[in-house]
């Protein structure tokens, strides 16, 4: 008897506190103040420039103490050229509504479309479309090499620089004439589910670029671009952002026509804690790529969980299909280069058309990489020219050098260790293709467990070449 009064003593409790807490929940939520573009003077028809009114609702929104919204409203297309983000604000596209970027050079500030610096607390949300126009900036399409020359002038979609607490989550953007998210000195970072659709065929339109940037969370994105997909750089900068570190980039699917994942070219500060997980990269002309040029140090870099294919393009883009290519090379003969170091490689697979290269030089050994549990199957898919490895970018060695294609390429390397590894060869096997292992001026090479043998038993007997 008492259970049962107890029972309807909380069920009229409930039921009577039941509009309160309604009340409770609409009163949290109506504490994030809106501000939509349309009333600040936005068209949105497409053709009237919609910059001012934009930058307009953020200052109003920023001027706020506490976070707020910028709206970007649905069933509208607003033509903008730059627009500056700032602290505490959620700019946010509503599900069907469109940014094209403007095409005059005259509506930008500097070289980017959506800017910010020193934003805190800074979000872009929601599942509208940045529309980036590539063609538009385009001169002229190159049918022997493949790929669209640009004019003199084309924007970054995004640059951020130096915010912390930023999240960029769930939109999509492409026809990016530029590098997409170029993000510079930002700390405390969340990049989640965010779509990207550019041309294959454009130049130099990456991803994903954390640069100088710490505490970097990527995750969730589909990536299609001709350039890298996702990169970590340290770039030449007038200001000391600090170093690229503690970076974690999982759960990724990418189609590039460049390096699937990479670190480099740009390392002019050190980079280190960087790990990639559970990869997909459908295509690319290299899978997994460090490129050490300059005088950082790039250190604790691990990669695993990978699926990658990898193929030759035409001449002018860089890369010639490698598998896997770790290299330091100085960019100059003035560069002081730093150096490469602790890289882990685990429960890798996947098929290309080159080499899988340790590749260190006289002026910087590489030192302290394990592969452990990584499968590539070699064979050549398209009809490009091979037998040729890319060290671009270098002005003091060759940079496209004529060599034979073994399984792994090792040279000026120490403590490399190659465990449960296997070289396999594909169905189309041109007579350059050579060894399962070659090495060059490496000390203590450790094979356990590995299983390859020569593509071309009879012009190349031995399964290594030292």
């Amino acid at each position: 008897m008492l259970k049962r009064l107890l029972l309807s003593s909380i069920i009229i409790l409930v039921f009577l506190l039941t509009p309160f807490l309604i009340s409770a929940k609409n009163t949290s939520t109506s504490k994030i103040k809106i501000y939509n573009v349309l009333s600040f003077g936005a068209k949105g028809d497409g053709k009237t420039l919609d910059t001012k009114a934009f930058q307009a609702a953020i200052d109003k929104a920023t001027s706020i103490s506490k976070k707020t919204q910028v709206l970007v409203p649905s069933g509208y297309t607003f033509l903008i050229g730059s627009i500056i983000l700032k602290s505490n604000i959620d700019f946010h596209l509503e599900e069907g509504s469109e940014i094209r970027i403007s095409t005059e050079q005259k509506d930008y500030i500097g070289e980017a479309a959506i800017k910010a610096r020193n934003a805190d607390n800074l979000t872009i949300s929601g599942t509208g479309y940045i529309n980036g126009q590539d063609m538009k900036f385009m001169d002229h399409y190159e049918k022997e090499n493949e790929w669209w020359i640009p004019k003199e002038w084309r924007p970054n979609l995004f640059e951020l620089i130096a915010c912390k607490n930023l999240e960029v989550k769930d939109i999509s953007f492409g026809e990016a004439p530029r590098w997409g998210l170029h993000m510079i000195g930002c700390e405390d970072v969340l990049i989640d589910h965010i779509t990207i659709k550019n041309h294959l065929d454009v130049p130099n339109c990456d991803g994903i670029d954390p640069d100088h940037c710490r505490n970097v969370i990527i995750k969730n994105c589909h990536i299609t671009c001709g350039d890298d997909g996702i990169v970590v750089k340290a770039t030449r900068q007038n200001e000391d952002f600090g170093p690229s570190a503690n970076i974690k980039v999982s759960d990724c699917i990418i189609k590039t026509q460049d390096s699937g994942i990479k670190i480099g070219t740009e390392t002019t500060a050190d980079i280190y804690n960087i790990s990639f997980e559970r990869i997909t990269i459908l295509s690319s002309c290299r899978g997994i790529t460090i490129q050490l040029r300059d005088e950082g140090n790039v250190h604790h870099i691990s990669f695993s969980d990978i699926t990658f294919s990898a193929r030759y393009h035409s001449d002018p883009w860089w890369g010639r299909g490698e598998a896997i290519s770790f290299t330091a090379i100085p960019r100059n003969a003035e560069t002081k280069i730093g150096k490469l170091h602790d890289v882990t490689v685990k429960n890798v697979t996947g098929v290309a058309e080159n080499s899988i290269r340790i590749s260190g030089t006289k002026e910087s050994r590489i030192r302290n990489v394990l592969f452990e549990n990584v499968t590539v199957t070699f064979a050549r898919s398209t009809v490009y020219k091979g037998g040729l490895f890319d060290n671009r970018p270098t002005k003091v060695y060759e940079g496209i050098e004529l060599h034979t294609t073994p399984g792994y390429s090792i040279r000026f390397a120490d403590q490399v260790t190659l465990k449960k590894c296997s070289v396999k060869w594909g169905n189309t096997i041109p007579d350059y293709f050579s060894h399962a292992l070659e090495t060059n001026d490496i000390t203590e090479l450790h094979l356990q467990d590995f299983d390859g043998a020569s593509a071309n038993p009879d012009k190349y007997e031995s399964i290594v070449n030292h």
